[in-house]
């Protein structure tokens, strides 16, 4: 990975160094325990399929996830997404989050992604539970699903798949090349291998796309690998019911915040649809967000004489119950589209669904 992944920005502690080195020796002896078999791995009777990553968030899984699910039920397969709930406040064992229909848990109880999923799927379950063997048995016998999507599944061994697509975003492929805590590899480069493909986010973004891509190609030759990228598709006043498309954020005068992985590249994009950002903040990926703060932003928007507040998507979800009220605040609404081999991906799953259903 020489001049490819950034170098680091200084020296460690010894405490981080070590830390980073006892996880990847935890990560290898794990995946080492399932590969000799020393720790079981459940089977659900029907098609499984994992989208996940290497990496501590970032590669745009949720919208990912949409898409195939959207794709497995226009198919005609009975599909369901299997979460774990990340942040999500739960105690059992198995949350029906989503039935397909009506909405049974929020995101403070569900988690913020699995909520969003339910918001965004309609006629699709959405699961979470810790051992996503269970959400899958509950949604076959509760709902007759027979195809299971795991959100975020790369690293969730305990359940065998029929497809493991991994994700590698564009701009931040692998971070310092260093795994947690000293960098943002879950697992180190090399077990990509375990993927039946790559998919390459933010292909067209900032001019990186091509040098991940040979990258992969060089270290996985006989891999399928595709190339997608996350596309600006509606701005959402939720309290006015008002939608409109991106190019309505040319020339607004806007607060904007982000609580995701990366919050610049959401202020990135605002400012590549023409957005006049008067006043940007970040916080940290899922951040709980609390009344007292979004009063702040509702006061810096006033005090800058900003029009609109603006926030992801996926932060909406969290900050609505203390923006009942708000007609000023919108959020963007972001749509996942492949961007090369569409006809293959699509292909390679039906061919894995023929050997398998």
């Amino acid at each position: 990975m020489k001049g490819f992944v950034p170098e680091s920005s200084g020296l460690w502690s010894p405490l981080l160094t070590l830390s980073s080195i006892l996880y990847g020796l935890g990560v290898r002896l794990r995946l080492w325990a399932y590969e000799c078999g020393f720790f079981k791995r459940e089977s659900l009777p029907g098609f499984v399929v994992s989208i996940g990553n290497i990496t501590a968030g970032g590669t745009g899984k949720t919208p990912a996830v949409v898409m195939l699910a959207q794709w497995a039920k226009d198919e005609g397969h009975p599909v369901a997404v299997l979460s774990r709930g990340y942040g999500g406040q739960y105690r059992t064992k198995v949350l029906e989050v989503s039935d397909g229909n009506r909405i049974k848990a929020g995101a403070r109880e569900a988690g913020d992604e699995p909520y969003l999923l339910a918001t965004k799927l309609s006629g699709i379950p959405v699961v979470v539970s810790k051992k996503r063997f269970l959400a899958g048995l509950f949604a076959l016998e509760r709902f007759g699903c027979n195809f299971f999507i795991l959100d975020d599944g790369f690293q969730h061994l305990e359940l065998n798949r029929d497809l493991d697509l991994a994700l590698i975003d564009a701009t931040n492929p692998f971070g310092n090349g260093h795994l947690l805590p000293c960098g943002p590899l879950r697992e180190p480069v090399e077990q990509l291998s375990r993927a039946n493909a790559c998919i390459v986010t933010r292909h067209s973004e900032q001019g990186s796309g091509e040098k991940v891509l040979d990258f992969l190609k060089g270290k996985f030759p006989s891999k399928p690998i595709f190339c997608s990228d996350h596309l600006p598709e509606k701005v959402i006043f939720p309290h006015s019911n008002e939608v409109h498309g991106p190019d309505f954020m040319k020339g607004k005068r806007v607060l904007a915040f982000a609580g995701i992985a990366e919050p610049d590249r959401f202020k990135q994009t605002l400012m590549g649809l023409g957005a006049d950002i008067v006043c940007f903040r970040g916080f940290r990926d899922h951040h709980p967000f609390k009344q007292d703060e979004i009063r702040t932003l509702i006061q810096m928007k006033e005090a800058q004489g900003a029009e609109y507040i603006i926030t992801t998507e996926k932060d909406w979800v969290r900050i609505a119950p203390f923006a009942t009220d708000r007609t000023d605040i919108a959020y963007l609404g972001i749509t996942f589209a492949l961007t090369s081999g569409q006809d293959d991906f699509f292909k390679m799953i039906r061919d894995k669904i023929g050997d398998r259903i």
